[in-house]
């Protein structure tokens, strides 16, 4: 291995967390540049570590896994991500693929093979784990489509949330306050209810939840 690959991990399990941890930095071509239990300041966080892989978990608290995905590969498309989860559950691996992650492998893969993925994903590949492969071919060949976020006119539950506090009349920064969130978070999800409700302003939308 030429280049030593960087890598981050998003993990709320602390013990887990710890042993990918250590089994990164222990192995040479390898370094481990950040730790989160939580993908809260996200854009701070990958912009202070600079990785050239990210391992996600996909079930966190706040931000989940797939709505990070979603917020890194809007703003660092050269980044690979390698999604991870304990179930191979078929709308998580087709959102968690729409999304953009570059791979999807389960929470027991072998350390040796945890380590492999990231090396073949770094160098162009799309790593997952045999079961998952063969259920995204089956799930692919026969036409599955995805459960909509809700509903086209409902909002998920961080949604929810901030669009309350946008009508209590509360700014970006209070409600990423509030919610223990950055601000480039809290627009981000403003973004998508501006569209999942076909609005274009903080107006059109006080008046819409008024009717």
């Amino acid at each position: 291995m030429e280049k030593e690959i960087r890598i981050v991990i998003f993990e709320d399990n602390h013990l887990l967390r710890d042993s990918y941890y250590q089994l990164i930095n222990g192995t040479p071509g390898f370094t481990c540049v950040g730790a989160f239990d939580n993908a809260a300041d996200l854009i701070f966080k990958i912009t202070n570590s600079k990785p050239n892989v990210v391992f996600m978990d996909i079930d966190m608290p706040g931000i989940n896994g797939i709505e990070a995905v979603h917020i890194i590969k809007e703003n660092f498309q050269h980044i690979f991500i390698i999604m991870q989860t304990v179930f191979e559950d078929d709308d998580k691996i087709f959102r968690a693929i729409q999304a953009g992650a570059n791979g999807y492998i389960l929470k027991k893969t072998p350390p040796a093979k945890i380590l492999e993925a990231a090396e073949e994903v770094y160098n162009g590949g799309a790593p997952m784990t045999p079961t998952i492969a063969a259920k995204t071919l089956q799930l692919f060949r026969s036409g599955f489509k995805p459960l909509p976020d809700k509903s086209e006119s409902k909002l998920n539950e961080r949604q929810q949330e901030i669009l309350e506090c946008i009508v209590n009349g509360m700014s970006y920064k209070m409600i990423a306050d509030k919610l223990f969130i950055s601000v480039d978070t809290v627009r981000y999800h403003v973004k998508n209810i501006y569209e999942i409700l076909q609005v274009h302003s903080r107006y059109e939308l006080m008046n819409k939840q008024r009717k």
